[in-house]
């Protein structure tokens, strides 16, 4: 992504805003926009064999941090 001299970016802001907003766009087609539902809902929590994660195991595991 970086030209073969770095220096001639930033020779002028206006090509220095085109980088960067290239950088920017690269960026997002890379990792997406994500799912507006993604944002608001709860991620169901599970541990590492794929079981769900309760309160009462949270619980357990504070008691057990705590212990040592």
């Amino acid at each position: 992504m970086l030209p073969r001299n770095p220096s001639r970016i930033f020779r002028s802001r206006w090509r220095a805003l085109w980088w960067a907003g290239g950088v920017c766009v690269s960026a997002v087609l890379f990792v997406g926009f994500g799912s507006h539902e993604a944002g608001r809902a709860v991620a169901a929590q599970t541990d590492v064999l794929g079981g769900q994660v309760d309160d009462k195991d949270l619980q357990e595991l504070m008691k057990v941090l705590n212990a040592g």
